[in-house]
């Protein structure tokens, strides 16, 4: 059962690191979707501190289209937003062979594009304060895989 993670236009440098880092940890794929809001040319890589870089699982897209294209091969996707009608545990995540968990970029989100597309596929975090708008990027890949490491680990003891 295979963990794909893939980030939409991410912004920022730190968190895709942290996100490579959870994947590297649970052997999940991660893709990023271009434009990106950094280089990951190694100098700043480097300055981020992804000396592990190198032995992430890592796919580089040019665009999303070019993507969704290959998306049917990897998988069931799931797509995280504040906008999510149900929350992620009311969802079948990792229940398939193939599970992909799809977040947007730091500050907007996913393009409101895929929201009309794929709503039924929408899953979103419980936030109990009214004060927070939402949770850190790599927070969220993190709370995300593991919940499905969980659910496959569950499927996997009985069966």
């Amino acid at each position: 059962m295979s963990i794909h993670v893939v980030l939409v236009h991410p912004e920022i440098h730190w968190n895709t690191g942290n996100a490579g880092r959870t994947c590297l940890a649970t052997g999940a794929t991660l893709h990023l979707i271009e434009p990106l809001g950094f280089s990951l040319n190694e100098r700043e890589v480097k300055r981020a501190g992804l000396d592990y870089w190198e032995h992430v699982d890592l796919h580089v897209w040019k665009d999303w289209e070019t993507f969704e294209a290959e998306l049917p091969t990897l998988g069931e996707p799931w797509f995280f937003s504040t906008k999510g009608t149900q929350t992620f545990w009311d969802a079948p995540l990792g229940e398939t062979d193939g599970t992909v968990l799809v977040f947007g970029r730091e500050t907007g989100g996913l393009p409101p594009a895929l929201h009309t597309k794929y709503a039924d596929r929408f899953v979103t975090m419980p936030m109990y304060s009214p004060a927070i708008r939402s949770l850190n990027l790599s927070t969220s890949v993190a709370i995300g895989v593991y919940e499905v490491l969980r659910r496959q680990r569950g499927l996997r003891a009985t069966s």
